[in-house]
């Protein structure tokens, strides 16, 4: 079902509704998809392949090979410290 931003605004108890019976919302903007909600069991099984496949690094993903030399709570310090010329 494709919608667009003016009819969210108007009808969003309509909407989710729709979306809780398993159906897919792509929501326009003039004309051009914006954005798409989406079931939360279609998410979780997205997450589950992902997962799965071994490509679910989670939010630290960038940092899963740093060696870690300090605690929390020093990297974080040193992360709020800024540059130092």
């Amino acid at each position: 079902m494709k919608i667009t931003t003016k009819e969210l605004r108007i009808q969003p108890g309509k909407i989710i509704d729709h979306v809780a019976k398993g159906h897919e919302v792509i929501i326009t903007y003039h004309g051009k998809a914006l954005a798409k909600i989406i079931p939360l069991e279609k998410e979780n099984k997205l997450e589950e392949k992902l997962q799965a496949a071994g490509k679910d690094e989670g939010i630290f993903g960038l940092w899963k090979d740093y060696p870690i030399e300090k605690s929390v709570e020093e990297q974080v310090r040193d992360l709020r410290k800024g540059r130092e010329f």
